[in-house]
């Protein structure tokens, strides 16, 4: 096959960026050692934002998003994977500025590629994604830490997003209590089939008194939003707490006191997903498909084709989706 289907983003004259379903052929796919016929992608907040145009994210167009994919083996010249082979491969560059996942076919690194662990199925690889990834890291980073249940609640900020759901999932397995932050009231009853035992809304997070401490409620926490909400759970650290922050949503801003950190002892653990070394991300993904392998994924996703990509991304941008969006590309 010469061509395939995939989704394109394109500039056009107004400065516009418009997507569509098109044909585009393997030979213009860029350089790498293996080529991966893609059978699941996932979305994630980086699509819907190179598919708008987003500079930070992609910086030339004609573009394919999707920053995860599993699938199929078809070309290597590299000895450590073979043609048939079961792969995933998620962040580095691929769909930033790498043509991305949300296509029938990917040429990439071998260095990004990753056998599919035992245990997991090719659509069970994307359910977790980079998402899955990520909230790996973090929950590694906090037990890593000395962050246990014995400890006291754990508290997870972005609660319906990709990797706050997975966390939530992920740590009620582990035998956490689980207190979920959420904007979103109609996900409560999903949260708690999770094994979230708590569910409080963002207001109830964003304090304002002015204090530099709070009273010590949390024993950790996994942060996507940042911003005064992420100052909020600082404050409100049992000693010797910690927190795994990953994220923005709210605010890239920190504003808080290092008064946390020397009165109790309390520790922000930076976790990055993009660049995180293969040895780290074998670790995770071991994890993800044997002991914190989880047996709900199906609560966690819902299966969308290629064509209904576009609207699920405005969506994403808008606000309105949570869980994961699991792309079926091979028919």
């Amino acid at each position: 096959m010469s061509q395939f289907k995939a989704l394109v983003v394109s500039e056009n004259a107004e400065k516009q960026y418009v997507r569509t379903i098109t044909q585009r052929n393997i030979e213009d796919l860029p350089a790498g050692e293996v080529l991966i016929k893609v059978h699941y992608s996932t979305l994630n907040y980086k699509d819907a934002l190179s598919s708008i145009g987003n500079k930070g994210v992609t910086r030339n167009y004609p573009h394919t998003p999707g920053i995860d994919a599993s699938g199929v083996v078809v070309e290597s010249t590299d000895a450590n994977f073979s043609i048939g082979q079961e792969v995933l491969v998620t962040s580095y560059d691929l769909g930033m500025n790498t043509s991305g996942a949300l296509a029938e076919y990917i040429r990439v690194p071998a260095k990004w590629v990753i056998a599919l662990p035992a245990g997991l199925s090719l659509s069970d690889a994307m359910i977790l994604g980079t998402a899955g990834l990520t909230a790996g890291l973090c929950i590694d980073a906090l037990l890593k830490y000395g962050v246990s249940p014995e400890k006291g609640k754990i508290i997870v900020t972005g609660s319906t997003g990709g990797v706050g759901i997975l966390s939530v999932a992920i740590l009620a397995k582990l035998g956490f209590e689980v207190v979920a932050v959420t904007g979103k009231p109609e996900a409560a009853e999903l949260l708690q089939r999770l094994g979230a035992t708590e569910i409080i809304s963002r207001e109830s997070l964003n304090d304002v008194s002015g204090r530099p401490m709070l009273k010590s409620i949390y024993a950790g926490a996994v942060d996507t939003v940042g911003g005064n909400i992420l100052a909020t759970i600082l404050k409100s650290l049992h000693y010797g707490g910690a927190v795994a922050a990953c994220g923005l949503v709210a605010s890239p801003d920190l504003p808080t006191s290092v008064f946390p950190f020397i009165l109790r002892g309390n520790a922000l653990l930076g976790i990055d997903s993009a660049e995180c070394p293969m040895s780290k991300r074998l670790e995770i993904w071991q994890h993800l498909a044997s002991d914190w392998k989880l047996d709900n994924l199906d609560l966690i996703s819902h299966e969308i084709g290629l064509e209904e990509v576009p609207a699920k991304l405005d969506l994403m941008l808008e606000g309105k989706s949570f869980g994961k969006s699991l792309v079926k590309i091979i028919d």
